[in-house]
Formats: structure tokens, C-alpha cells, sequence
């Protein structure tokens, strides 16, 4: 959801009005979190990134630590991904899992629904987790 959290800050988002729904929706039912690799992510990209924490709290969303079950889903969906670069790109993933596969995971393991207008690396590497996007809706 991080990224929907971007989209929704983003006044000029093409994405602003869908993120913003998706949140309310997900805060007023069964509830909407990020986790600590998400939050990360938002941090980078703002200008107050001390206060980012509150800001996503004050929306109503939750700020979750990663289970340790994730890592397992994590590390075989990245071991994927680096066979796949090497072979299609012929070059070497980074050897660390890159952000969206620690997100892949925590939603994989919990079994939750994942908000993101970018859904083709989690189609592809986590297909059991559903997805909520824009390009569905539209």
C-alpha cells in the first residue's frame, strides 16, 4: 500500500482519487496497513520524513512489522526473480530482495489483499495474493 499512500498525497497523480477510495475503504472495513518496508518507501520520497509515521497513523492505516514466516515466501519469489533477470537481461539482481518482494510476502503469508497500481511483479511472483488496482477497476 505504500505506494497508494504516494498516489494519494499526490494531488497530480493520476492515481490520487482511486488510492484515496482504496484507503477509505480498506480503513472503514477490515482495516488498511502498511508495513515497515513500505513505510521506508514513503519516507524517501518526502519532505518531513520524521513525520510520516503519524501522518500514515492519522489516515487510519497501520504500521506493521514483517513476520518472520514472510521470509521464506520472500526469498523463493526473489530467487525467481534473479533466475528470470539473469536470464532474460543477462544481468545480476541486486543480492538483497528489492522492497516489493518483502511487501509480496507480508501480504502472501497473512493472506491479505494487496493494493498497487503496479501489479505485474506481484502477479507474477505472489499470484495467490489478490490484488486491488486501477488498471482492474478500470
Amino acid at each position: 500500500m505504500s505506494v497508494v499512500l504516494i498516489y494519494a498525497s499526490d494531488k497530480q497523480s493520476e492515481y490520487c482519487h482511486w488510492a484515496k477510495r482504496i484507503i477509505a475503504e480498506g480503513v472503514s472495513g477490515e482495516g488498511a496497513a502498511v508495513n515497515a518496508v513500505s513505510l521506508a518507501e514513503i519516507c524517501v520520497g518526502d519532505e518531513q520524513p520524521q513525520s510520516v509515521a503519524d501522518r500514515i497513523r492519522n489516515w487510519g492505516v497501520s504500521i506493521l512489522d514483517i513476520p518472520a514466516a514472510a521470509s521464506e515466501a520472500c526469498a523463493k519469489a526473489y530467487s525467481a526473480y534473479r533466475l528470470r533477470r539473469k536470464a532474460s537481461l543477462g544481468k545480476n539482481a541486486p543480492a538483497v530482495p528489492l522492497p516489493d518482494f518483502f511487501i509480496g510476502a507480508h501480504a502472501q503469508v497473512m493472506g491479505w489483499t494487496l493494493a498497487t497500481a503496479d501489479e505485474e511483479r506481484f502477479k507474477t511472483y505472489f499470484p495467490k495474493v489478490p490484488l486491488k488496482s486501477p488498471k482492474k477497476e478500470g
